[in-house]
């Protein structure tokens, strides 16, 4: 008998704003195929149909030998029975997403935070495997990730831990945040912040190139590559958004003290441009570990990350790094 036929499959299924990412993974980490449709509507009866199609069409490649549905979506979940008790991102509360995809499939669904799937997807297969302290900071939209310490991936009391986008790293004079603080890590130095600090800049580069062409079309990539070229502006709106992400990354140090912080969204994508202006400013912030004893790196992996630990989640039966007490 092969191996084929002894291979554990799950779907792993990354909910987002904008897309559905349902993905046949094996109990290796490897991902076999992938289905993905858009999301334009965002309500829940909606985001079920496109749930239902993308996990049909990934149940049909997988075949046999699936042990369950694992679900990554933002929120906070309630892990018993799979209710999303309230996600701002879809404006939904106390919907019962976990429930009506097991009557609808018949096999184990498990609901799991987005970030903390990504997390444990990091953590098992990427640059967070073999180690005991881990921390993901993911620098889209917002700032998501999660926490691994001593092995284990917290959740907290009422599965709120790894909010990390949400602690204030500039409570009097930093930008508004979605959850209408002052200053949240989120606001400043992730992907929407550094289009913040970029305009909140524009006063003092008024020929800027990064004026050029409609409002809308100052995106954080395209910050990030000019910058990259010298554009001044660029340059300035970088190194204030460095400034504010080094002081949120140290204040991670000084909580969690993990061996590897991975960097990963959107943002991630400038790599060791990213790192070479990072690193630096968090050794000289950080003053209760030893100077570099954290690793800062680039997440493995950008868009799987979510599916792949929502996967694993499913052949868990839980969201746990599988280490026994």
């Amino acid at each position: 008998m092969g191996r084929s036929a002894k291979i554990v499959k799950a779907i792993g299924v990354d909910l987002g704003g904008s897309h559905v990412l349902a993905a046949v993974v094996e109990d290796d980490g490897s991902i076999r195929s992938k289905h993905e449709i858009d999301v334009n509507d965002r309500s829940f009866d909606n985001v079920m149909k496109l749930l239902e199609t993308a996990i049909q069409g990934a149940l049909s490649d997988a075949g046999s030998n699936v042990v369950g549905i694992g679900i990554g979506s933002p929120g906070n979940i309630d892990p018993e029975t799979g209710t999303i008790r309230y996600s701002p991102n879809f404006g939904w509360k106390d919907v019962p997403l976990g429930p009506k995809l097991r009557e609808r499939f018949g096999i184990p669904v498990f609901v799991g935070n987005d970030a903390r799937c990504a997390t444990l997807g990091e953590y098992t297969y990427g640059v967070g495997r073999g180690t005991q302290d881990f921390v993901l900071i993911t620098l889209g939209t917002g700032i998501g990730g999660g926490i691994v310490a001593d092995g284990n991936l917290i959740l907290g009391h009422a599965m709120g831990a790894g909010e990390i986008g949400h602690h204030q790293i500039r409570p009097t004079d930093g930008f508004v945040c979605s959850c209408m603080k002052i200053g949240c890590f989120e606001a400043q130095a992730s992907g929407t912040g550094l289009i913040r600090h970029a305009t909140a800049l524009i006063p003092s580069f008024p020929r800027s190139t990064l004026l050029a062409g409609a409002p809308n079309d100052l995106g954080s990539k395209r910050i990030r590559k000019a910058a990259q070229a010298g554009d001044q502006h660029a340059v300035a709106a970088w190194k204030n958004y460095v400034s504010d992400l080094a002081l949120g990354v140290a204040n991670i140090v000084a909580f969690i003290n993990p061996e590897v912080i991975a960097l990963g969204g959107g943002v991630s994508k400038a790599e060791e441009f990213l790192l070479d202006a990072v690193r630096p400013l968090v050794d000289d912030l950080v003053t209760m570990a030893p100077r570099g004893s954290t690793r800062i790196s680039i997440a493995q992996f950008e868009n799987d990350a979510g599916a792949l630990g929502a996967a694993t989640m499913a052949m868990r039966g839980g969201l746990t790094t599988g280490k026994v007490a």
